[in-house]
């Protein structure tokens, strides 16, 4: 049926265009983006999933930093613990040395000054052992505690508390090797503070390596998790490529169509000639 109301040819033309415009729309969409799932109303599932993933991604992005911090404070008490191991080590030689019933006042008084200084260096070094304002080794923080997962459980690690006068290191804040009994006195005190420290150090080690442990794989499951969030969102731009030509040139057919389809009225003209 020829009519001048109602071009049926033409409307299906229109039809296959307006698709073909709504996908290159689409396509173009996904190549600006590079995603094929850039929103909800692209996919609703899937995108759901994604922000879910989205979202353990970013807790575990807090697990991460909340490992490093606490690696670093354990790590700084690590060094502070065995500076102070070694300052022990130079006050055990130093207490043996005032210890010698046979060494003169003078030799016994430098000993002395010696001996004090490292003793007043342990107390700097423990007071001044702090990352972020943290100090796991002068009894401020007992107990330091860093996020291990994306669901809230945490890896704890003990303070050791390396203050003079303390359970580890017995020696007291005001020991003096200034008499050569008081030098002798000392030498098993000196011992006993060594043993602990080493044994303090020890703990503190393996706390360190746990840190280390849980950081590296934590980074290894983000990672894991944002490799599969790309698996179901990211376009596969090749792909994509391809069918952009393809639509481009199911375009340019659509309009010919089009203007082919708007040309059947004029036939009506020629039954009046």
């Amino acid at each position: 049926m020829l009519s001048v109301n109602t071009n049926v040819g033409a409307m299906i033309a229109l039809q296959n265009l307006t698709k073909t415009n709504s996908e290159m729309d689409t396509v173009q969409n996904r190549i600006n983006t590079g995603l094929k799932v850039a929103t909800a109303k692209d996919n609703g599932g899937i995108y759901a999933i994604a922000q879910s993933m989205r979202g353990d991604v970013g807790a575990l992005n807090a697990v991460g930093q909340s490992l490093n911090r606490s690696k670093s404070v354990v790590d700084v008490a690590l060094a502070a613990g065995e500076a102070i191991s070694d300052l022990i080590v130079q006050m055990k030689e130093k207490a043996l040395a005032s210890s010698d019933a046979s060494l003169d006042t003078t030799s016994r008084a430098a000993l002395n000054e010696d001996f004090v200084a490292l003793r007043k260096q342990i107390a700097s070094i423990v007071s001044n052992a702090a990352f972020s304002g943290v100090n796991i080794i002068n009894n401020t923080t007992t107990r330091l505690q860093a996020l291990a997962s994306a669901t809230g459980s945490r890896l704890t690690v003990m303070g050791e508390n390396l203050s003079l006068g303390g359970s580890i290191v017995t020696l007291a804040a005001t020991a003096q090797i200034s008499t050569q009994a008081g030098a002798s006195a000392l030498v098993a005190t000196i011992n006993t503070s060594l043993t602990n420290v080493n044994r303090a150090l020890a703990r503190l080690g393996t706390s360190s390596k746990r840190l280390d442990l849980q950081e590296d794989f934590v980074t290894k499951l983000s990672d894991s998790l944002k490799a599969g969030i790309g698996n179901l969102v990211d376009a596969d731009l090749a792909v994509e490529s391809a069918r952009l030509q393809s639509l481009q040139v199911k375009q340019q057919l659509g309009v010919q169509a089009l203007g082919i389809a708007n040309q059947s009225p004029q036939i009506i003209l020629s039954l009046f000639r």
